[in-house]
């Protein structure tokens, strides 16, 4: 089966003192170092990894917001890396972002209608004279209400789900298929999250959509995505389906962050191995080895001279780790 999705060697760096580092100016820090993953249509495809990881630079990445600093994407076995703007706005109607805050993601000086109808306007689909109607079936779509009063509300009017959902109205009204989430659900309160969590696994169903789901919480990646891709320092260190990832975790990366996430009753055991896990990257200088070997309870001199590449350990189970 062929894959809808597919990127290749994927690297973005960044001068050091754009990210805030003075000391040396003219070097340049990778946020994201030779990521590659295949994507298959109608499958959630979940990305993980602490803040600063790179998640956020792979996800505008993906859709061609920034350009890379080297590698290949591909989608529909299309190399959209070569693409001029004119061929990507177009295929843009295909694939679309669900960014992480709610709050920047919409004008503040449009009403709900407008901020709806801008991508049929962009893309020159609101020219039958339906564009009101679609903005209300669209609303339909994501649970929110479609009268009139709504539609001219403005953004500081609804609280941060309502936003979200018209968020995802935005994108889908123009008939994406392909979705990347960026954290969609982060800044959310507990049960907010949780409606906007079931919208997104029955819309994927009633519209067949193919998710990139990119978030920092483990154990959320495992309830709704079907495989799993681990993110440290730029690179991915585990990938495979989410039931083992999270089971039977292969990197000690991945068992860091299962020993993250709080037990229901916490005891000392707990509080002593995350005292053991030293300090996350801060985007000092990449040396040689491997990039986890100062966290790694496994590292050995091998980790010191080379990192080791991402190779599969077991039938579909990927790791960045000479130990497994």
């Amino acid at each position: 089966m062929e894959p809808i999705y597919k990127v290749v060697d994927l690297k973005k760096s960044f001068p050091a003192k754009s990210l805030g580092f003075f000391r040396s100016p003219g070097r340049m820090v990778p946020a994201v170092d030779g990521v590659s993953f295949e994507v298959y249509k109608g499958e959630t495809f979940g990305i993980v990894g602490e803040s600063g990881c790179g998640k956020t630079t792979l996800a505008r990445l993906m859709l061609r917001l920034i350009e890379p600093t080297n590698g290949s994407i591909f989608y529909a076995g299309r190399e959209i890396t070569r693409l001029k703007p004119s061929e990507m706005k177009a295929l843009r109607r295909k694939m679309q972002m669900i960014f992480q805050d709610p709050y920047d993601a919409l004008n503040p000086k449009k009403n709900i209608l407008e901020i709806i109808a801008e991508p049929l306007k962009v893309h020159g689909l609101a020219r039958d004279g339906s564009l009101e109607e679609k903005v209300r079936q669209a609303l339909t779509l994501v649970d929110l209400p479609n009268n009139e009063d709504f539609l001219s509300k403005m953004p500081d009017e609804l609280s941060g789900g309502q936003r979200q959902r018209i968020g995802i109205a935005r994108a889908l009204i123009i008939g994406a298929e392909f979705i990347i989430g960026d954290e969609p659900v982060s800044m959310l309160d507990a049960s907010v999250k949780a409606g906007i969590i079931a919208l997104l696994t029955d819309l994927k169903q009633k519209k067949e959509l193919t998710y990139i789901f990119i978030t920092h919480e483990i154990g959320l990646a495992y309830h709704i995505c079907d495989r799993i891709a681990v993110m440290y320092r730029g690179k991915i260190m585990e990938m495979g389906q989410a039931e083992a990832v999270i089971r039977q975790p292969l990197h000690p990366y991945t068992g860091l962050l299962m020993q993250a996430i709080p037990p229901l009753q916490p005891d000392s055991l707990w509080a002593k191995d995350l005292q053991k896990t030293g300090d996350a990257f801060s985007g000092g200088q990449l040396d040689q080895g491997c990039r986890f070997r100062t966290r790694c309870p496994r590292a050995g001199e091998t980790c010191r001279q080379q990192e080791p590449a991402l190779k599969e350990i077991q039938p579909g189970r990927f790791a960045a780790c000479d130990h497994e």
